[in-house]
This record gives C-alpha cells, sequence and structure tokens, in this order.
C-alpha cells in the first residue's frame, strides 16, 4: 500500500488539498450562519431554515471534509515518515488537530440552535469566525515556508 501512495502521491495530495479547502470552506461558513441565527426569532421560518442549512453544511460537507483530510493527510505521511521528524509538520499538526476540535465545538454549538437553546449573541459568533482563518495560516506557513 505504501508504494501504491508513494507512485500516486501528487494525487494524495491533490485530494488532500480539495478535502482542506472544502472543510475550510464549511469551517468558515458555519459560524456565519450562528450569526444570523443568534438575531433569528425562535421558531421564525429563518430559524428553521438556518438549522435545515446548519445540518446539511455539518453532515454532508464538513464532517466528509474532515475526514478525508485525516485520511489523505495520514496516507501522505504514512507514505513518507520523515515528515514526522521536522518540527513544522507537529505545529501543522497541533493546528490541524485545533481545527478538527474546532469542528466538534461548532457540531456542539449547532445542537443548541436546534434546540433553541443557543444563549451567545451574533458578536460571539463573529469573533469566533476568525479562529479558523487564523488556524489556516499557521498551516499555510507551516507547509510553506517550513520555518522549523
Amino acid at each position: 500500500m505504501q508504494d501504491f501512495i508513494l507512485s500516486h502521491y501528487n494525487w494524495f495530495k491533490a485530494l488532500h488539498l480539495i478535502s482542506v479547502i472544502s472543510w475550510m470552506a464549511g469551517l468558515l461558513y458555519l459560524p456565519r450562519l450562528f450569526v444570523y441565527h443568534a438575531d433569528a426569532d425562535k421558531n421564525s421560518e429563518l430559524s428553521e431554515t438556518l438549522k435545515i442549512m446548519e445540518r446539511r453544511l455539518l453532515r454532508l460537507i464538513m464532517n466528509p471534509a474532515m475526514i478525508a483530510t485525516w485520511i489523505f493527510g495520514a496516507c501522505l505521511v504514512w507514505a513518507n515518515t520523515d515528515l514526522l521528524h521536522q518540527g513544522w509538520m507537529h505545529a501543522k499538526l497541533t493546528m490541524v488537530i485545533l481545527l478538527t476540535v474546532f469542528h466538534h465545538v461548532l457540531a456542539r454549538w449547532r445542537k443548541t440552535f436546534v434546540k433553541d437553546a443557543n444563549k451567545r449573541n451574533a458578536k460571539f459568533y463573529r469573533r469566533v469566525n476568525e479562529i479558523p482563518t487564523a488556524l489556516m495560516i499557521v498551516i499555510v506557513i507551516m507547509v510553506i515556508v517550513k520555518p522549523f
């Protein structure tokens, strides 16, 4: 299997990057939906529409993209284990773990909206929306610049 991945390494990299882009789109969009949802009246048509949009975004795009990101990334590392001996990769993996935690936090917050139990305001979700951007910046710098 390792030989297969090595001989198709660029394909695995491309699939990893496609997965990351899809996942990031969701990580940036779901908090924005929460901004609108926090301002919507409970049980309103808008609130119910946002519940559907949030569920579909999380289940149909974000969850599969996160899983694919991890699978293709793991394949790349498995095919080239020397990556694990580089400091930039440790930093990148730490940021990816934080993105995964953030993903799960968003999923939990979505459940509070489903129950009409959200207590946070739109301003909170606007600020939270910056978290994936900050983590992405660090990840891109680690992968491209490899500062250590």
